[in-house]
């Protein structure tokens, strides 16, 4: 295993709550989610967003808004976005609650003098203003996303010609419906939530074992499986939204199909030194350039810490249930994320609260951020390089991955690009010093 590179960038913005979700609502925003609990300890429950560019130097988070949810912590969320809106799914308890977010677009009467009120509404939502309203965007900010206005350019008789309006987006968050995802009599929770990539179906997970499928944003039952007999950790649709895996505390990972539902396979490998391992996060990822082609990642951790156990990255063949890599780390692990290009994978830790990540095919580390929070990290979250809805934000890295923990930070990690020749500019370039080093030859008589 080679030497991972030299991280980069580091604290990106610090709430007043321990943190517990993350999720890209956009290609720029990026909302984060948790809270106090239910306990009077003065600690807020809710989410807030931020927008992410790169200023050329190094990656800038500004806060856009924040919405307070009451006495109920978001433990875990899921967002779709569709072309007329982004629904966000947030575990609040027993129950699902869904909320709608509403882009809206300023147009020509913006002023960024403007004072945003820091107050909180009727909803919960308290918008405050954004760094980039109250300084000049720098060069490289992503104007598209906040503020957006004509370059700067000049007549023909070298005057400035006017500039384009200014427009900002801004959220509007509104509750809408809610329904109760776990039915563990004594203290019922979801545990988690997931979307399919077809935007049709919803599952949940919680303490009473069983695998919900719902339609999707109907929230509908579709299916109820009595999937396992402790807690789900861990859900997630594969690609193609035809399946489901499922992970949980009575030790097993079981891939499910979709319509109808049934059993597909399950996740069965022989743990090292025979110490029993717990499945503790699932996800899956495209295999670049292979259609219809998927893997899938897990992370495994010791039921007893005890020996030199270590918890485990694996790869799989979904379509097999087979194991086909694994890492060890010297820790237990607590997140996972795959990159939405399936080039990446990033794992956070349990103890040390450290960040790295692995290239997808091979499970080679290329980039280790020790001790990146004071406390395990609780999610991760990688920068889009897939437009689904605009451009992505630039830089001069080949991945950025977010991370949250309890310790109130949110943290950006960049690995740093691989300057390489292009594979056809490498062929050409030997061909023509061959073709010099022959006539070089012929020229001196050899």
């Amino acid at each position: 295993m080679s030497a991972a590179r030299k991280p980069t960038d580091g604290l990106l913005a610090r709430v007043n709550f321990p943190l517990y979700a993350i999720e890209m609502l956009t290609s720029r925003h990026v909302l984060v989610a948790g809270g106090g609990g239910a306990s009077k300890t003065g600690v807020a429950n809710g989410f807030e967003i931020y927008e992410i560019y790169h200023d050329g130097e190094k990656y800038v988070a500004d806060e856009v808004i924040r919405h307070e949810t009451g006495p109920s912590v978001v433990m875990n969320c899921a967002v779709k976005n569709d072309e007329k809106r982004t629904l966000l799914m947030a575990g609040q308890e027993s129950h699902c609650q869904m909320y709608l977010v509403n882009t809206i677009i300023d147009a020509g009467d913006y002023n960024p003098t403007t004072p945003i009120s820091n107050k909180t509404d009727q909803e919960g939502v308290r918008k405050r203003r954004s760094i980039s309203q109250q300084r000049p965007l720098p060069v490289n900010a992503p104007t598209a996303t906040t503020t957006t206005g004509g370059d700067s350019k000049k007549t023909d008789d070298g005057k400035p010609a006017p500039s384009a309006p200014r427009k900002q987006i801004r959220f509007e968050i509104k509750t809408a419906d809610s329904v109760q995802t776990d039915f563990t009599e004594a203290e019922p929770l979801q545990r988690v939530v997931r979307i399919s990539a077809n935007g049709r179906l919803m599952a949940t997970g919680g303490m009473d074992g069983h695998l919900r499928v719902w339609n999707f944003p109907k929230m509908t039952l579709a299916s109820d499986i009595a999937a396992h007999t402790k807690e789900i950790d861990d859900l997630d649709f594969s690609p193609d939204s035809k399946h489901v895996v499922s992970i949980a505390k009575d030790g097993l990972g079981v891939i499910w199909s979709i319509n109808p539902d049934k059993e597909s396979k399950k996740l069965v490998w022989n743990p090292p030194a025979n110490c029993r391992y717990l499945l503790k996060r699932c996800r899956y990822g495209l295999v670049e350039g292979v259609k219809d082609k998927f893997r899938l990642f897990t992370l495994a951790n010791p039921f007893a810490k005890s020996g030199k156990a270590k918890g485990l990255l694996q790869q799989w063949d979904p379509d097999a249930g087979r194991l086909t890599g694994v890492v060890e780390i010297d820790e237990s692990l607590a997140a996972l994320a795959v990159r939405d290009d399936g080039r990446f994978v990033a794992i956070g830790t349990m103890f040390s609260g450290s960040v790295s990540v692995y290239i997808a095919f091979s499970l080679q580390r290329v980039l280790h951020v020790p001790n990146a929070h004071a406390m395990f990290v609780t999610g991760l979250e990688f920068l889009p390089v897939t437009n689904f809805d605009g451009p992505a934000i630039t830089g001069d890295t080949e991945a950025a991955v977010l991370s949250i923990s309890v310790d109130n930070r949110i943290c950006v990690h960049s690995l740093p690009y691989r300057h390489s020749l292009p594979a056809w500019v490498a062929i050409i370039a030997i061909i023509c010093i061959l073709f010099l080093t022959f006539c070089f030859c012929s020229y001196v008589g050899l």
